[in-house]
């Protein structure tokens, strides 16, 4: 029998008197991070007896807005290689890039 092992990724969130982020911070002592700070974080949680995502969006009210939507195309770029990694859909995958690089050249991300 192996023994099984157990790893935790904790997230802070710091709040004004509003409850709106000011500070994000996370801890994975197991990757070397601890307290690190961030500005967003976006965590998708599938429910399989639910069969639907939970998620947590957060942000906090200091994220330039120019800085968001790299994280956004960053994460779309990554969710595609997740995708494809995950199902071995290369068609639907190329379609997601496809579409990464349309957002990208929209938002003038690529020059």
């Amino acid at each position: 029998m192996s023994d099984l092992i157990t790893s935790e990724i904790k997230f802070e969130i710091e709040l004004d008197s509003n409850r709106v982020p000011e500070k994000l911070f996370w801890t994975a002592n197991d990757g070397g991070i601890a307290k690190e700070e961030a500005k967003a974080i976006m965590l998708s949680i599938w429910d399989s007896k639910a069969k639907e995502t939970m998620r947590i969006d957060l942000w906090t009210k200091d994220m330039p807005v120019d800085e968001m939507k790299i994280f956004f195309h960053q994460t779309l770029v990554a969710m595609s290689d997740t995708f494809n990694r995950a199902t071995d859909d290369e068609k639907m995958t190329n379609t997601m890039k496809d579409f990464c690089d349309y957002f990208a050249e929209k938002l003038e991300l690529i020059k």
